[in-house]
């Protein structure tokens, strides 16, 4: 029997992005079911009690939760099929290590430098360079973060290139002036069919991150 995979996503999500391309990558089809953030469906509250976020992968009946935690299950039941975890045990706890700490530290301070203004969003903007710039030195000369091929880090990271561009012209800062080998390394990871085709467009997200500004009342 095929498997039946649903997505409960939103276009712009970073975190939903995430599994849009762990799923592009292993070739899996799938029915992506786009939610209203503000009006969230019953299925969504049903399968995600808890957290009442997306991304929900609903395999064969059955919800996962949380973007990076849905990318390993996604890499150990369809474990045949372009792996994105390294076999090595060490290898595989570092690779979770950096994925970790971009979700403890990219995602609030691009918030910040997207939704404040003034003192705020610079503190947010160096620290977010910072942070970078840290990822830019673990990346190395090495074409991906796990070396030779695309893996776990450069799916947890490689999201939020959907929203640099955004976070560049609100932030008034060049991102590629500060850190080229990471820009550089994006180019690359879009240059994979499993990365462009799950990624938002980058001035469709501007549009919406100044349609946030405007509803929270910053602009």
């Amino acid at each position: 029997m095929a498997d039946e995979i649903i997505l409960l996503d939103f276009w712009a999500s970073i975190f939903g992005m995430r599994v849009r391309v762990a799923l592009a990558e292993k070739g899996l089809k799938y029915e992506k079911r786009e939610e209203d953030l503000w009006n969230k469906s019953p299925l969504l509250l049903e399968v995600n009690p808890v957290h009442k976020k997306i991304p929900v992968l609903i395999h064969n009946g059955k919800p996962i939760c949380e973007s990076m935690i849905i990318v390993q299950y996604i890499d150990e039941v369809w474990n045949h099929k372009s792996p994105l975890l390294p076999t090595d045990p060490y290898q595989r706890a570092q690779a979770r290590f950096w994925a970790d700490y971009i979700d403890k530290k990219l995602y609030n301070l691009g918030k910040k430098i997207s939704l404040t203004k003034g003192e705020e969003q610079e503190t947010a903007k160096k620290e977010f360079i910072e942070c970078l710039k840290l990822l830019e030195g673990e990346l190395g000369e090495k074409p991906y973060f796990g070396g030779e091929k695309f893996g776990f880090v450069d799916v947890a990271l490689v999201t939020f290139s959907s929203r640099f561009y955004a976070y560049e012209s609100i932030g008034n800062f060049s991102i590629e002036a500060e850190c080229p080998k990471l820009i550089a390394w994006t180019k690359r990871c879009m240059q994979k069919e499993s990365v462009s085709s799950s990624l938002a467009d980058p001035h469709e997200v501007h549009a919406f991150v100044m349609g946030l500004r405007k509803k929270t009342g910053i602009e």
